[in-house]
């Protein structure tokens, strides 16, 4: 068959980029120079800019298909919109299915990238009549590169490592990154763990982008250690039970094409090994959770470079796993294209379904009004994932209740949120909801547990009944407060980010602001434990405009603050009293480095930076003991592993003033100091461990005991406790580990376990044990200053909303 002259005209990614494709890596502004290259030459191809990264990369997808569709793409993505709502169909007849190819969303995983041009080009070309077949039955979209900013770093690693020639020695430097490495966005998040939450930039663009689309089938091309051969679908066990019987099939019937094209290539491969489909925030999961074939691809090459010799004593090259990528995507394309019609129909099936019979055991979810800034943002999060939800039931009913873990009866009140499953994404809004996710297998690849009353710390309750909200806004109300010319403070309360936003708005402008440590009552009204009062004779000796500054900034953050007429109170202590002090403005660094958790640090950095807009620094741990309290007042230790001796020199800076914050197993690390009280909780004795020989057979289980891959514990507060505030009796951590500590003997043990803590989630026999007592958080005095020990994740990959409340409480109220 003779080739169109403009396909003739086509210049190959190595023509175009003047090296052959796989002897180097290419950047991220030339993968875009190719892609709007094609787009510009071949009339079958749209280039969709759909946003940009953190450090300003542009990020675009190209679709490609056969010029009957691309003449009617718009209609096409329309009609597939209807059928993933559940509506009729706006066209009768033939509908291509939608394949959507995601390339390096882990920045190291380079090889990806360098696939998805060579990938763009061969279906630009369509040479065979088999790829202009598969076009006509396919809508192709294919992402080049999901995360930029981490791909940009290892390259510029890689590129400043190598020598003339690349080093096939795994020991040579090219091949070992350093801390923080590619793999994660200019936050130090993965965003392969991100879909659902949607907190990072990179996430947010391009899930309204999917949403625009919602394909039928995705694939998400990674890497895995370049000792692994290939993977790909079907996925292991644990496989989560909403995962209908048609989608684990065709993961069946996809995986069997590719592992056609790899035995006559002699590759090797395996499959239903390792990755699961379980944690719903995957690029797999989430589109299977949202009605498509979703699957994962690894190819091994982490590290890998453009050569790596492995250790069966091959060579691996960037052209090899190039070519693997590619192999599969083609597969899999020409399984799309095969089976169009019925993914299509199996698409329209599973929506309806989620509207006429939801999975799961509930019907409805019911999500009190206790704090209506995270229900606002839980609001938000449902929104992002188009989960459908209304307010308010002038009705009693019976429902699980998250808190208790029985059933109770209960009355929805007129701001309480409410899930009714009946919807067409039933599926995922049960998956985010259900009070316990039943595991099959618990070697699983993450987390186990992460339904979202726990994680936004609110009440809730889950029926039988399917019940309908009647409203579809909460009700509003704006208290208005009299008019006071000269209060003797003004007085707001403290439940939530917003309220630290005005103490920040209040602290720039030097206004002191002191914190309620007990509550209190006048004027016939409560105010709680934390409320925060400023004092107008106080502060009108140094700013004289101080009336003025308060009202505007009541105008900037819509929030009025009640003024108190005088300092002497109903109940509780009168305003004179010891028991409202002043709060310190923070002046906050984080430590930033190779003992630290990447990760943690991240979370810490985006929250600082992108949620609350406060201004931080982060630096080496070799500058700790250099530390100016005029500077820096508050330190932050993110997850790592700290040398107790250089932990120990921070304790002149504390003694003066200065307050530490330790994450996670930052607490184990000064557990030896002489400085830090905290310890170790005592390990069970001898006689309590298991006793039974282990056999090589069961070797991927027999650790099964120790496992916490991510569970729900509830911890009981000391809610009197500035760190408590606003969080009432517990809160629920999300454990990953089975660290916990002795309770302080000096100090305030304001987290402790007890044996009726564990919630949720695959946690072993030894571990629950383990976490049944001790000590999770606690602040120990130091001289003038504070240690606040944290021993959770409470910024947990940005969605643990609870947790946000708990960090602010020791970032701004603890002394």
């Amino acid at each position: 068959m003779g080739l169109k002259p403009a396909e003739a005209q086509l210049k190959s990614p190595d023509e175009f980029l003047g090296y052959a494709l796989g002897s180097k890596f290419t950047p991220h502004y030339k993968v875009l120079e190719y892609f709007k290259y094609l787009g510009s030459a071949n009339k079958n191809i749209k280039i969709q800019k759909y946003g940009t990264t953190y450090e300003g990369r542009e990020l675009l997808v190209a679709v490609i298909s056969a010029k009957e569709n691309m003449d009617n793409l718009d209609l096409i993505r329309r009609q597939n919109l209807s059928l993933s709502n559940a509506e009729k169909p706006l066209i009768k007849g033939k509908q291509p299915a939608i394949l959507w190819l995601s390339y390096n969303v882990h920045g190291n995983e380079a090889s990806s990238t360098e696939t998805a041009l060579k990938m763009l080009f061969t279906l630009a070309e369509a040479k065979s009549i088999g790829i202009q077949n598969w076009l006509k039955n396919t809508v192709v979209i294919i992402d080049p590169c999901l995360n930029p900013d981490g791909r940009e770093r290892y390259l510029n690693f890689f590129g400043s490592n190598m020598g003339i020639q690349p080093n096939p020695n795994p020991m040579a430097r090219e091949h070992i990154e350093p801390w923080p490495g590619g793999r994660s966005n200019h936050y130090y998040f993965d965003l392969n763990r991100d879909w659902a939450w949607q907190s990072q930039i990179e996430t947010q663009q391009r899930l309204d982008l999917y949403q625009d689309w919602m394909p039928e089938v995705h694939v998400d091309f990674h890497e895995q250690s370049y000792n692994e051969p290939y993977y790909f679908a079907p996925a292991a066990e644990p496989i989560h039970q909403d995962i209908s019987p048609w989608q684990r099939s065709f993961q069946i019937t996809v995986g069997k094409n590719n592992a056609k094209y790899f035995d006559q290539n002699g590759w090797q491969y395996f499959t239903k090994e390792q990755f699961d489909l379980l944690y719903p925030s995957y690029g797999d999961t989430y589109p299977l959770y949202n009605g498509a074939i979703g699957m994962t691809y690894e190819q091994g090459g982490i590290g890998a470079g453009l050569a790596v010799a492995t250790i069966d004593g091959d060579t691996l090259t960037l052209k090899d796993r190039i070519a693997h990528h590619f192999t599969t995507g083609m597969a899999t394309l020409e399984t799309v294209s095969n089976h169009a019609d019925q993914l299509i129909e199996e698409f329209r099936k599973y929506f309806e379904k989620g509207v006429l019979d939801p999975p799961g055991a509930y019907k409805s979810f019911v999500i009190k009004s206790q704090n209506a800034y995270r229900l606002h943002k839980l609001a938000g999060l449902l929104k992002k994932n188009h989960i459908q939800f209304a307010y308010g039931l002038d009705k009693e009913v019976t429902g699980y209740s998250y808190e208790s873990g029985k059933m109770e009866r209960f009355k929805v009140d007129r701001n309480d949120l409410i899930i009714n499953l009946n919807q067409a994404r039933a599926v995922l809004a049960n998956v985010l909801m259900e009070p316990q996710t039943a595991v099959t297998d618990s070697n699983t690849y993450d987390i186990t547990a992460w339904a979202l009353p726990y994680a936004y710390g609110l009440p809730a309750f889950a029926t039988t009944e399917a019940i309908k909200g009647l409203y579809p806004l909460p009700e509003e109300k704006q208290e208005v407060f009299p008019a006071v010319v000269k209060p003797y403070a003004w007085i707001f309360p403290w439940s939530g980010l917003p309220d630290a936003q005005i103490l920040m708005e209040l602290q720039k402008e030097n206004i002191k602001v002191r914190i309620a440590e007990e509550p209190f009552m006048m004027a016939g009204r409560k105010f709680g434990l934390g409320s925060l009062l400023v004092y107008r004779t106080e502060n009108e000796r140094v700013i004289p405009t101080l009336t003025a500054k308060i009202a505007a900034i009541e105008r900037k953050t819509k929030k009025a603050f009640y003024p108190a007429v005088s300092g002497f109170v109903d109940k509780g202590k009168d305003f004179g009293s010891s028991a409202y002090r002043i709060l310190t403005v923070p002046k906050v660094a984080i430590v930033a480095g190779p003992e630290s958790s990447s990760q943690s640090v991240g979370e810490v950095w985006h929250f600082m930076e992108q949620e609350l807009n406060y201004p931080v620094s982060l630096i080496a741990l070799r500058n700790i003991d250099n530390l100016n309290l005029n500077k820096i007042n508050v330190l932050i230790l993110p997850d790592g592993t700290y040398p107790v001796e250089t932990m120990d020199k921070l304790e002149d800076w504390i003694k003066i003033g200065g307050k530490v914050i330790l994450l996670e197993d930052a607490v184990q690390s000064v557990t030896d100091s002489k400085i830090f009280e905290v310890k170790k909780k005592d390990e069970m004795k001898e006689e309590e461990l298991l006793v039974n020989p282990a056999l090589y057979a069961n070797r991927n289980a027999i650790d099964l005991s120790d496992a916490i891959p991510g569970a729900i514990f509830k911890l009981h507060l000391d809610a009197g406790h500035p760190l408590s505030t606003g969080l009432g009796a517990y809160y629920y951590a999300l454990k990953t580990d089975n660290h916990v500590y002795a309770p302080l003997n000096r100090g305030w043990n304001v987290g402790l376990l007890k044996p009726d803590s564990y919630v949720a989630g695959v946690a072993g026999k030894k571990v629950v044990k383990t976490l049944s007592s001790g000590m999770t958080l606690g602040v120990q005095s130091l001289g003038k200053g504070t240690i606040v020990y944290i021993g959770t994740n409470v910024l947990f990959r940005s969605f643990w909303e609870n947790g946000k409340q708990l960090f602010l409480n020791a970032l701004f109220l603890v002394d």
